[in-house]
């Protein structure tokens, strides 16, 4: 069993408060938990306006299935949500 973890940084320059960065986030997880079927919710930097941190994820028993998965929501997060700058992300793999 390959348990896959994901922590992704945003960046959300257009939001002007808390709800609105609610507002964005739920949608962005949502939408990543139905495309790529991973648990995904925000874990850090709860109370700051404009940043915000997520967590993917996932488990599988193929290691690089699992990581271009992550890999993919990534890609989807950037490609799909102009509004919201991907700062950094790490995956981990074990």
């Amino acid at each position: 069993m390959i348990i896959t973890a994901c922590i992704v940084r945003l960046y959300l320059p257009t939001s002007d408060s808390l709800k609105a960065k609610r507002g964005v986030l739920k949608s962005i997880l949502a939408r990543v938990r139905r495309e790529f079927n991973v648990a995904a919710a925000e874990t850090s930097l709860h109370d700051v306006w404009q940043s915000a941190e997520i967590s993917l994820v996932t488990v599988s028993t193929d290691a690089g299935y699992a990581d271009g998965l992550m890999a993919r929501a990534i890609e989807w997060i950037e490609r799909n949500r102009p509004e919201v700058e991907v700062v950094d992300s790490q995956i981990e793999v074990r």
